[in-house]
């Protein structure tokens, strides 16, 4: 059994964390992003970049801080109480994961970039509305020595933005992972923002070249590459969403306290309280399995799947009551864009479907256990 308490070190990035988002990146900023009709903060994530952030997952020999999967997740978990805006997921963990898994002098070039935040990624995984990479209908058609892109990706988080795509398709005997620029010829990008105001896109790749070094691992065997990078992605969201979970339940007592009914602040009421009582229980027992889930991608990798599939389907039902909660504790108000609260839900929402929904991932789980 993984030790499933935060370390100091790890208790002191929090805290380092915490200070620097709350000044930087409060849910103020979200909104007055989303007002200006925006989904990126290049000047903040250059500034986390130079914190080290950006290189949480890169080897130190690339120019990162490879501080591991569970300090991934302590910073994603930070970054999720006041719904960051940034491309850490897709960039340095997803991106960073997969290409710390190929050993070339490309692949280490492309880390250093992500070190430094001098290159974005974006994962082109999801055909349908549901998670199935091992699905994935589009094609890479033999050419020579390379190949040639065709076919449709949807629900690319961060792709209108990106610099660069991670490309599942289906080669001559199983699938084969590309890395690409996003501008390269015969892409098209259909920006589609979410109902949480971040960047997403719908891409179209007709007949896109694809050279033999734009291969990322070996061809037939994306799944080598692309699973430790999608396990740590999940487990990486998992833990924003239980960061969201505890934004919203902080707001939501803060708003016990200061609401009053009768003349009586309504968190007096006892009903209210067992039911604060009953959503802080269930955000201290999924952060343990957040916890659990980092300590095993860092000491055991090939045997995480379960403890991230647990992560992410418990963040996902405990988003769900968090923002339910918040919302109804809120009254009518809670409905309103003018109160917070309701971007809370609109980036559960989006969590829950990214990487794999609740039954996605409850399957997983039984699937592991014999079931």
């Amino acid at each position: 059994m993984a030790n499933l308490v935060m370390t100091e070190d790890e208790t002191m990035l929090a805290d380092a964390a915490r200070g620097f988002l709350d000044k930087s990146a409060p849910v103020k900023a979200f909104r007055d992003l989303r007002d200006a009709g925006k989904t990126h903060d290049a000047k903040m994530w250059k500034e986390m970049a130079d914190m080290g952030w950006a290189g949480v997952l890169v080897p130190e020999s690339a120019g990162g801080s490879d501080m591991g999967h569970a300090a991934a997740g302590v910073l994603a978990h930070e970054m999720g109480k006041t719904l960051v805006v940034s491309p850490f997921l897709s960039t340095a963990v997803i991106a960073a994961t997969a290409l710390r898994n190929v050993s070339d002098a490309r692949a280490e070039k492309a880390l250093a970039a992500i070190a430094t935040g001098d290159v974005t990624y974006a994962l082109a995984v999801d055909e349908t509305s549901k998670f199935n990479p091992e699905a994935t209908s589009m094609v890479a058609t033999r050419e020579g020595n390379g190949f040639r892109l065709s076919g449709k990706k949807t629900f690319v988080v961060d792709g209108a933005l990106a610099d660069r795509l991670l490309v599942l398709a289906k080669t001559d005997d199983g699938l084969t992972l590309f890395d690409i620029p996003a501008d390269r010829a015969g892409i098209t990008r259909n920006a589609q923002n979410m109902i949480d105001a971040r960047d997403s896109a719908r891409i179209d790749f007709d007949n896109v070249e694809a050279t033999g070094e734009d291969v990322l691992g070996q061809v037939d065997s994306a799944m080598s590459v692309l699973k430790p990078a999608i396990e740590a992605g999940q487990a990486a969201l998992a833990a924003e969403m239980a960061g969201l979970s505890a934004g919203a339940f902080g707001m939501t007592v803060a708003y016990l306290k200061e609401r009053k009914q009768f003349g009586t602040v309504i968190g007096n009421f006892q009903a209210l309280q067992h039911r604060a009582a009953h959503l802080w229980c269930e955000i201290e027992v999924t952060a343990s399995a957040i916890v659990n889930a980092g300590r095993l991608l860092d000491e055991d990798p090939d045997n995480a799947i379960m403890a991230v599939s647990l992560a992410k389907a418990r963040a996902t039902s405990t988003a769900q009551l968090a923002v339910q909660e918040g919302v109804q504790m809120h009254g009518g108000i809670g409905m309103t864009d003018a109160y917070d609260i309701g971007f809370y839900m609109k980036r559960a929402r989006v969590g829950a479907e990214w990487l794999g929904d609740y039954g996605y991932h409850a399957n997983q789980v039984a699937k592991h256990r014999g079931f």
